[in-house]
Order: C-alpha cells, then sequence, then structure tokens
C-alpha cells in the first residue's frame, strides 16, 4: 500500500511550504495521478484523510485527477489514449507501427 506513503509526502510537502499558522485554512489539494502509475485513488484519499485528521490539515480534502497516458505518432503527429500502458503500439490513422511517445510524460520512448 505505497498509498500511505504517498500521502505522507503530500501532507509533508504541505507543510514544508505552508506556514503553520495558515495550515488550518488550506481546503484543498489538487494532485494528478496517471492512470499507469499504480495508485489507487480512493485508498489515497483515505490514506490522506486518515494522516490528516486531529491535525492542523483536518477537514482538507485531497482533489485527485486522474491523467490518462496518451502516446503520439511521429509519423503522422497523431495523439491517442492508450489505458494499456504500450509505447510501442500500432498507429490508430495509419495502422502501421509508430514510433510513439508518452505524450503525459512529455518523453519519448
Amino acid at each position: 500500500m505505497h498509498e500511505l506513503s504517498i500521502a505522507q509526502s503530500i501532507v509533508d510537502l504541505i507543510v514544508q511550504y505552508v506556514p503553520h499558522e495558515k495550515s488550518s485554512l488550506v481546503q484543498s489539494v489538487k494532485v494528478k495521478v496517471g492512470s499507469q502509475s499504480g495508485v489507487v485513488a480512493d485508498s489515497l484519499a483515505f490514506c490522506f484523510m486518515a494522516i490528516t485528521t486531529k491535525t492542523e490539515l483536518d477537514g482538507a480534502r485531497l482533489d485527485i485527477e486522474s491523467v490518462p497516458f496518451v502516446v503520439w505518432c511521429d509519423n503522422c503527429s497523431g495523439s491517442f489514449h492508450n489505458d494499456d500502458g504500450r509505447s510501442s503500439v500500432r498507429c490508430v490513422v495509419e495502422e502501421k507501427p509508430g514510433s510513439f511517445g508518452d505524450g503525459a510524460a512529455g518523453r519519448r520512448t
């Protein structure tokens, strides 16, 4: 359950960057989670709530945005959602193998 350590890291960042006297004003924290990250959003939200209960962050909610795995084809410049998480797939436009990259991370593979 690595969601617990992720939630703790989020809390640590809040403590690091929000002055203690203002931490009770934090109402929500927005995070993006990649669809291929292996993070279970409900578990992360639960862990965040558990860690922050009876602290100055009690009541703050974790707003989680799911980010799809996106690939693009260097041949046709098309981009496609690929929930399989594979970066070497056939281009859906050209129907041939393409040179794809992970558009969400901004890197090529």
